[in-house]
């Protein structure tokens, strides 16, 4: 079975692999094919991949080999693909075959999108396989803010500060370096500082603009769990720092600094870091918008 990619064992039984078949890498459908899974429950499926397919032929053997080894191993001949082709007549030519085929579920991931926006817009599109990540301007500017953001976690290069995008504020384990990490992805330059009971933030801290300075605060006992699962085996010798009492006062110590720092603050417990991230960005795209030659 060639083109496969194991994402681990489905949460659900008789969840059913999901085949995607792409001109490009095939992450769009991967990615949708995930965000699907977990309307089931099902947050790891497991997704086979066949990427930068050439020809009509090419798709449609891969399939049929698929199907005929779904029937003869597990007795049922079903199996579902997503799809992303790019090139319009190859597009076309899956489309009809997976029409005649009964056992076969085909969703094509693009055109619908395509066509919206050519409609609305009047513009024709390119048809470029892997367009999305063609290294232009914009991959180079989401490297450097990666390489800005890298060297500016936990506190590194405090003199920096200003210099940043925005600047994550928070105890430990409050998602800071996650967070830094998928804001730079998207091209923005991120420092992160740690706030701890026994040490003081940097001044430099005082001289960022309101605006760029995020708080993040979470819950004392969501804090409390993870802290003790990072700790692990070593909870004996430093069981302060997961002790609820001294999560209280780490927490509350945080939250008279980023009062005084005027900071906008944001909650960490229980979300995704996508879903926080997305929180974080709303708030500063209000004041300071996304350059125009910047795609993210």
């Amino acid at each position: 079975m060639d083109g496969f990619i194991g994402e681990g064992a489905s949460a659900v039984a008789g969840f059913p692999t999901i085949h995607v078949v792409s001109d490009s890498i095939g992450e769009t459908a991967r990615a949708m094919a995930q965000a699907s899974a977990a309307q089931f429950g099902v947050t790891n499926p497991k997704v086979e991949v066949l990427g930068k397919v050439k020809t009509f032929e090419q798709v449609r053997d891969h399939l049929l080999d698929h199907a005929r080894f779904h029937s003869e191993q597990l007795g049922d001949s079903k199996i579902l693909v997503f799809y992303t082709l790019v090139d319009g007549e190859m597009r076309d030519k899956v489309s009809a075959w997976l029409q005649e085929q009964p056992d076969i579920y085909g969703v094509d991931l693009l055109t619908s999108a395509i066509e919206a926006i050519s409609q609305v817009s009047g513009l024709t599109p390119e048809a470029t396989p892997g367009a999305l990540r063609v290294t232009d301007i914009n991959y180079f500017h989401r490297v450097e803010a990666l390489e800005f953001t890298i060297q500016h976690d936990d506190g590194r290069n405090p003199q920096d500060l200003t210099k940043a995008d925005m600047v994550l504020l928070g105890v430990s384990r409050a998602s800071k370096t996650p967070l830094s990490i998928y804001l730079a992805q998207h091209g923005y330059h991120i420092a992160n500082v740690p706030l701890d009971p026994s040490t003081e933030p940097p001044q430099q801290i005082f001289d960022v603009e309101k605006t760029r300075l995020f708080g993040l605060m979470t819950s004392p006992e969501v804090l409390a769990d993870i802290r003790t699962r990072r700790l692990g085996n070593a909870r004996a010798v430093a069981g302060e720092y997961a002790d609820l009492e001294y999560i209280y006062r780490d927490l509350e110590r945080a939250r008279e600094l980023m009062r005084r720092l005027g900071c906008i603050v944001v909650r960490t417990d229980k979300r995704a870091v996508e879903e926080t991230a997305q929180e974080i960005l709303s708030h500063y795209l209000r004041n300071h918008p996304s350059p125009a030659d910047m795609i993210i």
